[in-house]
C-alpha cells in the first residue's frame, strides 16, 4: 500500500511534471549557485566588518540598521539568484 505522501505526490507529478534538465542547463546552475554564493559571503563579510565597528562605538541604532540592511541585501541576492535559475530551466 503507498502511504498519503506517495499518492499526493503522485498526483502533484500527473497535474505539473518535473522538467528534465539538460547538462548544460545543470552546469550553468552550479556555476550560478557558485557565484551567488559569493556574492552573500562577500556582503556578509563586509557588513559584519561594519557591524562590529559600530558596535565598538556603541551605535546601536547603526548596528540595527546594518543588521537590517544585511538581510535586505541576502533575500535580494538570492531572489536574484532564483530568478537567473528559473531563466536557464525555462532556456
Amino acid at each position: 500500500m503507498k502511504s498519503a505522501y506517495e499518492l499526493a505526490m503522485e498526483r502533484l507529478q500527473k497535474q505539473s511534471p518535473a522538467a528534465k534538465l539538460t547538462a548544460d542547463q545543470k552546469a550553468k546552475i552550479a556555476e550560478l549557485d557558485s557565484v551567488y554564493k559569493a556574492k552573500k559571503a562577500e556582503r556578509q563579510l563586509f557588513l559584519q566588518g561594519e557591524i562590529a565597528k559600530a558596535e565598538a562605538q556603541g551605535d546601536h541604532v547603526g548596528v540595527d540598521e546594518l543588521k537590517q540592511q544585511l538581510s535586505r541585501d541576502l533575500r535580494r541576492i538570492d531572489e536574484e539568484l532564483e530568478s537567473k535559475k528559473e531563466k536557464v530551466r525555462q532556456s
